[in-house]
């Protein structure tokens, strides 16, 4: 029988710390140091996982990412029951994309009508949905950018496997970007 693994919880620490720090910036609703302690409370729930995988830091990280997250959101709609905050979806954010066909004159003439292009019925919500995911685009990376553009904008397939994985990505990190623009504005008026 293979002896146990030793685990150096300092080390795991300091990693749990790294990857709570990148949480945290991504989700302004939680706390670095809340971030860690729920990463280490997963560990040590789930120590037969960190033990099999312990060489491997990359892995590490990915759990602890994964375990960070988690929270993170779990914070977030908590908060969202709260307070009514609005936090747009990768749905919402790929509608708000779809508009970008039309000019700001042409939206206009369609809000609160049956939209035959979109399939959908076009509001105000979508002029807002639309202000926001053309600032947040600007701060997405380029790949992102021309991905979210080419499938939701243009209408075009995205052929590629690993593209259509970055696709998904891309239409989260929009609506996360989305969400910050909201926050900021809201917090700004």
């Amino acid at each position: 029988m293979p002896e146990p693994v030793v685990l150096d919880w300092a080390y795991l620490s300091a990693l749990a710390e790294r990857v709570a720090y990148n949480i945290a910036q991504k989700w302004a609703i939680v706390e670095k140091d809340d971030v860690k302690q729920e990463i280490l409370l997963h560990a040590y729930e789930h120590r037969p996982a960190i033990e099999a995988n312990y060489a491997n830091e990359d892995f590490l990280w990915k759990i602890f990412n994964k375990a960070g997250t988690q929270y993170a959101s779990k914070e977030r709609n908590y908060r969202d029951l709260l307070d009514d905050a609005y936090y747009y979806t990768p749905d919402e954010a790929k509608a708000a994309l779809r508009t970008f066909l039309y000019t700001d004159d042409e939206l206009s003439q369609v809000v609160g009508k049956k939209d035959d292009l979109l399939q959908t019925r076009v509001t105000d919500n979508v002029i807002s949905a639309r202000i926001d995911a053309s600032a947040s685009m600007k701060k997405l990376p380029e790949r992102y950018q021309q991905l979210l553009m080419r499938r939701h904008v243009y209408g075009l397939p995205v052929p590629d496997q690993a593209d259509r994985q970055a696709l998904t990505r891309a239409a989260v990190a929009l609506a996360q970007q989305m969400n910050r623009t909201l926050r900021t504005r809201r917090n700004a008026a």
